[in-house]
């Protein structure tokens, strides 16, 4: 059941007093899948569900789909600042909005469409579940992979009027450092000159207020439903290995994991990580498609998961 939230408990920032994570031990290699002959593996189809290349050159505004991209992306490179995601933070993380489970809040997300995504017009339910049993097939044995495919993207449930109805540019769209240069990698870079924070000396050098190697953890990330699904998990306490929770935290972090950018602010264990999220983004990407999911058929086994890795109601 759904329960809206009326006296909401203040959820502190500091994890380290939180319960712990159990850690899935991750080898330095990353298993290949294990699918029965190469005809069954997964592969990445050339086109989108539009019929066009996946995430389509975002200089390209030869479509209308590609213009409203830009534009969001003209707002959003804007707004983001490193003050505005400190607001974000604090209000989001009282998680006081509501309080539900994992199913409750994936059928609660077939009422978003991404306007950021050029890739995908369909309700947010169907690419999760696509993305999940592309994942499954691949890698039968991973369950913590099935699973946070299938609730990685619930944060975008944010631009719901339960959840305050943010504007999309503080919710989806591809994610980035603050306090510190903005780096090239960046897509529509040239935007970023109207954020407050470009000229700021205090945070327009390349580490800006954090430090060579200092970790991802300690970086503050533009605000969207990436961090608000990782406080979700986090401090409710689901038992996912941390790859999952790094996942979930930084799927958005295009810059990083396709364009190669802001790796001087990453240590050992972010580059562990990053080997599963260059694993879990062929299938978050390339599985958009108009073939849709029986979603009866394949829920007792998310429910089997979501039992397993987290608790029955989350506080949102």
């Amino acid at each position: 059941m759904i329960i809206p939230l009326e006296n909401p408990v203040l959820v502190h920032e500091d994890f380290g007093k939180q319960k712990k994570t159990a850690e899935l031990q991750l080898d330095n290699i990353i298993p290949t899948s294990k699918t029965s002959s190469d005809d069954d593996v997964f592969l990445a189809p050339e086109v989108n569900a539009f019929g066009r290349q996946f995430r389509l050159d975002y200089a390209d505004a030869n479509n209308e789909r590609q213009k409203s991209v830009e534009e969001f992306y003209k707002t959003q490179h804007t707004n983001q600042t490193l003050d505005f995601v400190k607001k974000m933070r604090h209000e989001y993380g009282k998680l006081d909005k509501m309080v539900m489970n994992i199913w409750e809040c994936c059928e609660l997300l077939n009422e978003v469409v991404d306007e950021s995504d050029p890739d995908l017009d369909e309700p947010q339910i169907q690419h999760l579940l696509q993305s999940a049993e592309a994942i499954r097939k691949d890698y039968p044995d991973e369950d913590w992979l099935h699973l946070t495919a299938l609730i990685h993207d619930l944060g975008k449930v944010l631009t719901l009027p339960q959840f305050g109805g943010l504007p999309q540019w503080a919710v989806v769209g591809d994610t980035f450092p603050v306090g510190c240069a903005f780096d090239e990698s960046n897509i529509h870079h040239k935007y970023f000159m109207e954020n407050p924070d470009f000229n700021n000396p205090n945070y327009n050098t390349k580490t800006g207020i954090y430090s060579e190697g200092c970790g991802l953890e300690n970086v503050f990330m533009s605000w969207g439903h990436d961090d608000y699904m990782y406080l979700v998990a986090k401090e409710n306490g689901s038992t996912l290995p941390s790859a999952g929770l790094f996942i979930i935290r930084y799927h958005s972090f295009y810059p990083l994991h396709k364009a190669g950018g802001y790796t001087h602010l990453l240590n050992e264990g972010d580059k562990d990580n990053l080997k599963w999220l260059h694993v879990f983004n062929k299938y978050d990407l390339y599985s958009k498609s108009k073939v849709q999911v029986d979603v009866e058929k394949v829920k007792p086994y998310y429910m089997s998961l979501i039992k397993k890795y987290f608790p029955e109601d989350l506080r949102w």
